[in-house]
């Protein structure tokens, strides 16, 4: 993997310097209609509006995370068929993902982030690249891929979002236009995870829960195998196993009967009277 960074603190990115006058139109109409977003439908309608005119893409990961912890919590939105929970779960795996790497490039320089292997890594101002190899790209069925986030070690809540299957050749127009739209997409996104029902909000001593997390605790409480869940909700056994472990860390306990009790005390799941 090559990662290389060419930037001019003197030139900062403008509108102008890289939207047309109806591109500008667009993109001041998706600004305005990232006010009104609150709910998770919201959000993927937007991306697949006048968002799309601007950045093009059928697969978007987004992740956020508090100060208080270490770890993003991701999710995930996708028209394409080829994406699914399981490439998912790969991408955004510790330190080896592709969305992991891509993150780690973004903490040391900030920049947007541009993940091909068409590109030479000098050519671009006020972003990094990541050279892969063709062969890692198809098989995440992101192929290319442009990532950026909001935010560091001080900041209350930040996000880092990527957007994968890209309808045009990626190019330094991409991370431009992800550059100006960033932080409009980092305020959408806290309001919409703020809104959501599925996400359970606890105590300090359990880090957030997503829908689907919680979804398998209650499996988890009530005895179930990762195969049993995996057939109960039609998910891999795999992505099941992904889950359990994310939510032991999150829980900071070590095996799933610690994770039921915790989860029992902090009333993250309902108990069942039979």
């Amino acid at each position: 993997m090559i990662i290389s960074s060419n930037f001019n603190l003197d030139e900062p990115v403008k509108a102008e310097a890289c939207l047309d006058d109806e591109q500008r139109v667009v993109f001041m109409e998706v600004i305005e209609e990232s006010l009104r977003l609150s709910q998770r439908t919201h959000l993927f309608n937007w991306l697949q509006a006048g968002f799309q005119y601007l950045l093009a893409h059928e697969v978007m990961i987004f992740g956020i995370k508090s100060n208080e912890t270490e770890d993003y919590d991701f999710e995930y939105f996708t028209s394409s068929r080829y994406f699914d929970e399981t490439r998912f779960n790969e991408a955004i795996e510790r330190e080896v993902g592709l969305v992991s790497q891509a993150l780690h490039a973004w903490k040391k320089t900030a920049q947007p982030v541009l993940v091909t292997n068409q590109m030479q890594a000098n050519e671009f101002n006020q972003y990094s690249v990541i050279n892969l190899p063709q062969a890692s790209l198809k098989a995440s069925e992101m192929g290319d891929f442009l990532a950026h986030g909001f935010g560091d070690n001080h900041t209350r809540i930040s996000t880092f979002v990527v957007f994968g299957r890209l309808s045009k050749k990626i190019s330094s127009n991409h991370s431009r236009i992800l550059e100006l739209i960033m932080p409009h997409l980092h305020c959408a996104l806290i309001r919409v995870t703020s809104n959501r029902s599925n996400v359970v909000q606890v105590s300090k001593s359990a880090k957030k829960i997503t829908g689907r997390e919680s979804e398998i605790l209650q499996w988890v409480h009530m005895g179930k195998t990762n195969w049993e869940i995996s057939t109960i909700l039609d998910i891999s056994p795999l992505t099941v196993k992904n889950h359990v472990q994310n939510i032991l860390r999150k829980l900071d306990v070590q095996n799933r009967g610690q994770a039921a009790v915790k989860a029992a005390k902090l009333g993250l799941v309902k108990i069942r009277n039979n």
